[in-house]
């Protein structure tokens, strides 16, 4: 089996946010074949959509998996719904946990249910900062570094916290 590298989005507006992303985190680390490698800093940004919901916290961890891109959203879904992810109609509106696949290798996937890279992650602040600060010398799948589209990318109000998403990253 073919390790890889790939990097996971976290994000949390609701039930004390950043305790949420703590948890996601211990989570994956007891998910098979899969071992977390690199957290980032927490992060407070504004909310992508209404803007009558909490900031989010948000944060980027790198893992390394064994499992299949499919193998792997079901863990992340898994995850989500453990903690109280409920599945709204309402797009970007507030939860206690999101988490996307950003980058998997570099394997470009389009499903019904699955794309990677991650949509829209090259426009979002809040993906690109805490992944520039685990991962500076990335390049994307497009094959633009990832300093390059950072450059084009607004910080938007981004803050970083003091602390990363585990300590024991």
């Amino acid at each position: 089996m073919t390790a890889h590298t790939c990097y996971i989005g976290l994000g949390s507006n609701l039930s004390q946010p950043a305790e949420q992303l703590h948890q996601a985190v211990n989570s994956m680390a007891q998910i098979e074949l899969t071992t977390v490698r690199k957290c980032s800093s927490l992060y407070s940004s504004k909310p992508m959509g209404p803007q009558d919901q909490p900031d989010y916290v948000n944060a980027v961890v790198e893992i390394e998996t064994n499992l299949t891109p499919h193998a792997l959203l079901a863990a992340m879904q898994k995850i989500e719904l453990d903690q109280g992810r409920v599945r709204k109609g309402q797009r970007w509106g507030p939860r206690t946990l999101d988490l996307d696949i950003l980058l998997f290798g570099n394997q470009v996937i389009e499903s019904q249910d699955l794309t990677i890279p991650h949509v829209g992650m090259k426009s979002r602040e809040f993906v690109l900062f805490p992944l520039h600060e685990i991962a500076p010398d990335l390049v994307l799948p497009c094959g633009n570094s990832l300093i390059f589209v950072l450059n084009s990318v607004s910080r938007n109000g981004l803050v970083k916290f003091e602390q990363d998403v585990k300590s024991e990253c």
